[in-house]
């Protein structure tokens, strides 16, 4: 039986940013004015750690969702419904997301929520999410086992949150998709492995480690971190004597870049490879002049490489934001039009009229849309998953992060 739809091509959305790239915006998060006579006001909640290290990554986020809710305003893209966006601040910690994931449901206006960005954070929040069923729609959580179940690397999947989205792909093949690149295209057979306990570096390593080793290459040695450490020199006096071509870090940038820069200042000129979430700026910075020639994954393709990804980088720019889109912002902005493309459709079903039940109706509608948005195409799978597997290997080059090269994975 063909699923059904809630089909936006490209070109739609390609003019939805153009017509509104000059649009009015808020500082607070919240769009700007009141609904008016006659119109429903529809909360998109945004959970993300606005403070602390790993805010530039979604502040970002906020931006690029609070520019897809000005657009859907200003064309009126769904008739007697005004949005706004909530921003909520969850500092990377699980305990506040739960607190966040609380208050977003005890908001009668919330119909869906865009975020978080932590997959230790995701975990705290799913079953809070589920009983209020509010749809989530995450642009950067990586953990397969947040949609697939605990057991999902023994292949037994079990998806346990109908209300879970992402529009990120996950770490079940960004971990392998590393592994495929440093052996087979770059032929480094030996590399050391460290991660930083958490959910997402644990797991990202995890994986990358099993498919490293599929692939005839050799784990000389692993080692963990805490994450917030400022002296490496324990794990980098292993890497030093372990004959290492290269370390994979399964962790975040404020951690990897004085890794990484602290291994080069002592003399062991290998690289670093990492996740999508050592895919920022900060990382070259904080490695001091030693992340030259470090790698690290992301995923889909590189955003302005496609006419919808230039057309939103440049509303974007246009909107004034202080802080760039970094690299979950395209994601983030899909993540936000999925949810007013599935209120539009549970309006549309409805006479014109929000319904009663619109939580679970904009769920349901949540796992039928489909579309060309500005990272792809937007669609997701019995899990809940994207169904798109783009992923691309970045390199640090001039001071900056620059796409190597895209595709899939392949498995052995």
């Amino acid at each position: 039986m063909r699923r059904s739809t809630v089909a936006l091509p490209a070109l739609a959305v390609c003019s939805a940013l153009l017509v509104s790239a000059c649009g009015t915006r808020s500082e607070a998060g919240a769009t700007p004015g009141g609904a008016a006579a006659g119109e429903t006001t529809v909360v998109i909640g945004f959970d993300g750690p606005l403070t602390g290290d790993l805010s530039a990554l979604a502040i970002g986020a906020k931006n690029a969702a609070q520019l897809a809710v000005d657009q859907a305003n200003k064309n009126k893209s769904v008739p007697g419904v005004k949005f706004a966006l909530k921003s909520l601040d969850d500092q990377g910690q699980p305990g506040t997301g739960q607190q966040n994931a609380t208050a977003l449901t005890g908001d009668k206006q919330v119909l869906g929520v865009v975020g978080p960005l932590n997959s230790g954070v995701a975990k705290s929040m799913q079953m809070i999410f589920e009983t209020a069923k509010l749809a989530v729609v995450s642009p950067a959580t990586t953990s397969p086992g947040l949609t697939q179940g605990d057991n999902w690397a023994k292949g037994t999947k079990e998806r346990r949150f109908t209300t879970y989205f992402r529009t990120a792909t996950t770490d079940a093949v960004q971990g392998p998709f590393a592994a495929q690149h440093m052996h087979d295209t770059l032929k480094l057979t030996k590399v050391f492995v460290v991660d930083d306990k958490k959910a997402y570096g644990a797991g990202l390593a995890a994986t990358f480690t099993d498919e490293f080793k599929k692939r005839g290459g050799q784990v000389v040695d692993t080692d963990q971190i805490n994450s917030g450490e400022k002296d490496f020199s324990s794990v980098i006096n292993k890497i030093k004597s372990s004959g290492a071509q290269f370390v994979y870090y399964g962790g975040e940038y404020p951690d990897a870049g004085p890794l990484t820069g602290q291994l080069k200042k002592a003399g062991v000129k290998i690289p670093l490879v990492g996740g999508d979430g050592i895919a920022d700026a900060n990382f070259v910075k904080l490695a001091g002049g030693g992340a030259t020639g470090d790698y690290c994954t992301t995923v889909g393709a590189p955003l302005e490489e496609g006419a919808a990804g230039k057309t939103f980088a440049a509303a974007y720019k246009a909107a004034a934001f202080k802080d760039p889109y970094g690299a979950y912002g395209g994601y983030a902005y899909d993540s936000a039009t999925t949810l007013v493309e599935a209120v539009k459709a549970v309006v549309a079903a409805n006479g014109g009229k929000v319904p009663a039940d619109a939580r679970a109706k904009v769920t349901e509608a949540v796992q039928k849309v489909a579309f060309d948005g500005v990272t792809g195409k937007v669609s997701f799978d019995e899990f809940g998953d994207t169904t798109n597997k783009q992923l691309t290997v970045n390199q640090v080059k001039d001071g900056a992060w620059a796409p190597v090269t895209s595709g899939t994975f392949t498995a052995k």
